[in-house]
């Protein structure tokens, strides 16, 4: 058991020295351990799908808080929203067309400290014409 305990501390004493102001560079960024966030990630997922499988509101509503909570869906998020999605250099609503490794930490503590009360903001709508004179509103994330 202590055995356990130790390793469970180890990648998150890392975390902590990597996320520290004075050690904020691009190299942090990259050498976050994102394989291990998947993973973690993936591991809660299966557990609300089974869960759902198995008629345990209950316990899928919790593990769902668990995710959001959860630093590697946070690491992971901005991520997926700031590097990988294809729409990464359009603008959202907030007028930001891309974040740098800095204002990436400083999304997620700011995720970290409002995660009990945080609230999304709007989609950006941009009208799109259709062939038939209709439009149909194109919904954009934003930061």
């Amino acid at each position: 058991m202590i055995r356990h305990i130790q390793k469970e501390q180890r990648p998150r004493a890392a975390l902590r020295r990597k996320g520290t102001r004075c050690d904020m560079n691009s190299e942090s960024w990259k050498r976050l351990p994102w394989k291990k966030f998947r993973k973690n990630l993936f591991r809660l997922q299966k557990r609300v799908w089974k869960a759902v499988r198995a008629g345990d509101r209950r316990k899928a509503r919790s593990l769902q808080k668990l995710i959001l909570r959860s630093q590697a869906a946070r690491f992971l998020a901005i991520r997926q929203v700031t590097q990988l999605n294809a729409g990464r250099k359009t603008a959202g609503v907030d007028g930001k067309l891309a974040l740098t490794f800095k204002e990436r930490f400083s999304l997620e503590e700011q995720l970290r400290l409002k995660a009990k009360n945080w609230k999304h903001q709007g989609l950006r709508e941009i009208p799109i014409p259709k062939k038939d004179g209709t439009t149909r509103m194109l919904k954009v994330p934003t930061v």
